[in-house]
């Protein structure tokens, strides 16, 4: 049996051969001037952007298998090899370092490159690696490509809409070494960037400072830890700065052939992260700029091809998908049945309110010292940042500080601490660049920040619960410690995802308000934020549990007997804090309801994909416009024919005071008129049974088990009311509790 560090180590090698493979062919191609020292570095984050299109066909095409990846990493690196990209390079280098940045910058790497591969080889626990990055990675490869089985993916877990450029990677390193390799991957292009920074300033003739900004960036306390983990901001970082990189070099050295590698790194960080878009205008503007006083077309169109390249597969799996290029954001121009516009508003401010902090001075104070709030520091040596503006006074400090601020305004919509690491190395390097000339302060720095990020004494002065590296797991990265024990021991959720593994069946789903470890089951997770569909559940479940959402409010319209084809309901008011919905919508003919047949058909505008919950007889569900109240609104029922009606009955909520509803009907001869007046307000009365309609919602889609975290608003309601949910208990594992749903009695 092969040991499994081993089995990690190959699945990372992998994928990170295979990328510096196609990287090298690529500028063997464009022949390309680089020094040896930038070289291998380009060539690997640029193979990577090339890699991750061959995986995307590959997942496309739902071949994705082991065999498939195996046999196309060896390909290229094959290739590759028989042109001589494993070969001593032939190519110049830069003047060596000298005297005391040579010895910094070996002894600072070497103790940091341990600590980081240590803790990337550990077995996998960062709470988004560990849910959706992985879980989608692992649930690819369970179905060999994109997913397109009957859970309907793209509408269920808005995650799988965003680009996965990262991802790719990962699948492939993934197939082999499962998790560990994946962070190794994702930790190499961490590794990559301050090798990249030096590059830059050695090329631009300030290699001492470049040196200096790299260990800033390297030893930064949120770089180890983002960067050891399956998330994907060090990848963005390292090919945003690439881009820049090999973009001076196009402008500065007069190389036109480094314009493509730019690009195509410029397009494969919005296929990262979609945050990284910023860089593509940014770039774009830099070119115009610098050929403003004779303009040429080609350097656009090269640049805008390779960018496509990049961008579009991603924005035509969406379209594709689910209608929305852009998804899980934009939903206002591209309304679609996944994400509803007014979660997309909600989900933006929250982020911008991240770990709420009750004025934006804490901010620095977090992201410097303590850490506890934003999910992570970059460490005390960054309370000097604004040094950086003194940097000005320098051609390369003006060049590096402009592409700082820009990549760092998503950081508005997003306060928490990773969000800002795309600005990491150009601030690094103009905050160090801005010191160079000050005798004895970058030496002092650099010590100081290599000394105070290291674990054992960071762990002295940052908050307890900051996101951090705490130890060097070396016998858990070499599995000398078993997996599953050290999971068991220090990850929580580790045992909740191998619960829903062992207790419900193979292909069921899960709904859940809280998410889990999805990379460690192979079930249908559905969390409650995750989709629309997975909202509309919540608020059913929420309706059990507070009643607020149930029907409170019977809007009657009577008018005399006559035959209709269409009923149209139509809103005709504003209000900004307030949505139209509709729980229920009867038709009435002498006094009773109109039986539901068939061949009716339901339209609605807003929100048309939910019509069917103001149709389904459950009290729980309840159609939205999820959108603001305005003028237009419309709820339409046609019922196959002429039919006679004499009242129309809308059930709804409280929540809506400044609705106001006309009623019209169209005729059997095509004629629309209005209807009933404003209609005659009454009380529903209060209901019972909601608790069992709520969870009647959930069987209806298909879900029968429900995990109940902790700290749900309905934990203890659920233990003590189960019979009243029809709620069986399955399991329970550190306070979460799987439960069956057992069906409604016929």
């Amino acid at each position: 049996m092969i040991p499994q560090a081993i089995t990690i180590l190959f699945g990372a090698a992998l994928a990170i051969a295979s990328s510096y493979a196609i990287g090298f062919v690529l500028f063997e191609r464009l022949r390309l001037r680089l020094h040896r020292e930038e070289h291998r570095w380009l060539a690997f984050v640029c193979g990577a952007s090339l890699l991750h299109l061959i995986i995307f066909a590959i997942m496309t095409a739902q071949v994705a298998r082991k065999g498939v990846f195996l046999c196309t990493g060896l390909a290229i690196i094959g290739y590759a090899w028989l042109r001589g990209a494993f070969r001593k390079s032939d190519l110049p280098s830069f003047p060596p370092l000298q005297g005391f940045w040579r010895v910094a910058w070996i002894a600072v790497f070497a103790a940091y490159a341990f600590l980081y591969v240590s803790n990337a080889m550990a077995p996998e626990m960062s709470p988004d690696g560990s849910a959706y990055h992985l879980g989608l990675v692992s649930r690819y490869l369970r179905e060999h490509g994109f997913s397109l089985s009957r859970t309907n993916l793209p509408h269920t877990n808005m995650y799988a809409n965003l680009s996965q450029g990262a991802e790719m990677l990962y699948a492939m390193a993934f197939s082999f070494g499962r998790h560990s390799a994946t962070s190794l991957v994702h930790c190499a292009f961490t590794l990559t960037l301050p090798w990249l920074m030096i590059a830059h300033a050695r090329r631009f003739g300030f290699a001492g400072a470049g040196v200096a900004a790299a260990i800033f960036a390297l030893c930064a306390p949120i770089t180890g830890t983002d960067g050891t983990t399956a998330y994907n901001d060090l990848v963005t970082t390292s090919v945003i700065f690439a881009a820049f990189h090999l973009l001076c070099i196009y402008i500065e050295d007069a190389q036109p052939a480094a314009l493509i590698p730019a690009a195509l790194l410029a397009g494969f960080g919005f296929a990262t992260k979609y945050t990284a878009a910023l860089a593509i205008p940014l770039f774009a503007a830099i070119i115009l700029w610098r050929q403003r006083r004779s303009f040429r077309i080609r350097p656009i169109l090269i640049f805008s091809a390779c960018v496509a390249i990049m961008v579009l597969p991603w924005l035509a799996k969406n379209w594709i998908t689910i209608g929305n290029p852009l998804s899980p954001f934009a939903n206002r121009f591209f309304p679609n049945s996944g994400v509803t516009i007014a979660f997309e508003q909600e989900y933006i401010e929250q982020m911008r309110h991240y770990g709420d902090p009750k004025s934006y001075w804490e901010i620095p104070g977090d992201l410097t010292l303590h850490g506890g709030m934003l999910s992570g520091m970059y460490g005390p040596i960054f309370v000097f940042l604004p040094l950086a503006m003194l940097s000005l006074r320098f051609r390369e400090g003006r060049r590096l500080l402009l592409p700082a601020f820009v990549l760092a305004l998503p950081y508005l919509n997003n306060i928490g601490a990773r969000f800002l690491l795309p600005s990491l190395p150009f601030f690094a390097l103009a905050m160090a660049l801005a010191c160079a000339r000050s005798k004895g302060a970058l030496p002092f720095l650099v010590l100081a920040h290599a000394v105070l990020s290291w674990p054992h004494v960071l762990k002295l002065y940052c908050a307890p619960y900051a996101w951090r590296l705490d130890r060097l797991p070396v016998a858990a990265a070499l599995r000398l410690t078993n997996e599953e024990k050290y999971l068991t021991e220090k990850f929580g959720g580790y045992l909740v995802a191998r619960m829903v593994e062992d207790f419900v069946p193979p292909g069921e789903s899960v709904f859940t308000f809280a998410g889990i470890p999805e990379a460690y089951t192979t079930r249908h997770i559905r969390v409650a934020y995750q989709s629309a569909s997975n909202n509309n559940l919540g608020h059913s479940i929420w309706t059990g549990l507070f009643g607020g959402e149930a029907p409170k409010r019977r809007l009657t319209f009577e008018f005399p007997e006559a035959k209709f084809r269409r009923l149209r309901l139509r809103q005709t008011k504003s209000s900004l804090g307030e949505q139209w919905s509709c729980n229920e919508l009867r038709v009435m003919y002498k006094g009773r309801e109109v039986p539901r047949s068939p061949d009716w058909r339901a339209r609605a505008w807003p929100n048309p994909w939910d019509v069917q919950l103001a149709f389904d007889n459950n009290p729980a569900t309840r159609w939205r416009s999820w959108e603001a109240l305005k003028p237009g609104m419309i709820l339409e029922l046609d019922l196959g024919g002429p039919r006679p009606v004499d009242a129309v009955v809308l059930e709804q909520t409280e929540d809506q005071a400044n609705a106001e509803v006309e009623l019209y009907g169209l005729d059997a001869i095509g004629f629309w008129h209005r209807l009933g007046g404003q209609g005659k307000a009454s009380e529903v009365p209060r209901m019972r049974g909601l608790r069992r309609a709520a969870m009647d919602a959930l069987r209806a889609q298909g879900i029968r088990y429900f995990l109940a975290s902790p700290g749900d608003a309905g934990a203890a309601d659920y233990r003590l009311n189960a019979a009243m949910w029809g709620l069986r208990l399955v399991r329970e594992v550190n306070g979460s509790r799987l439960y069956y749903i057992e069906g409604s009695p016929q």
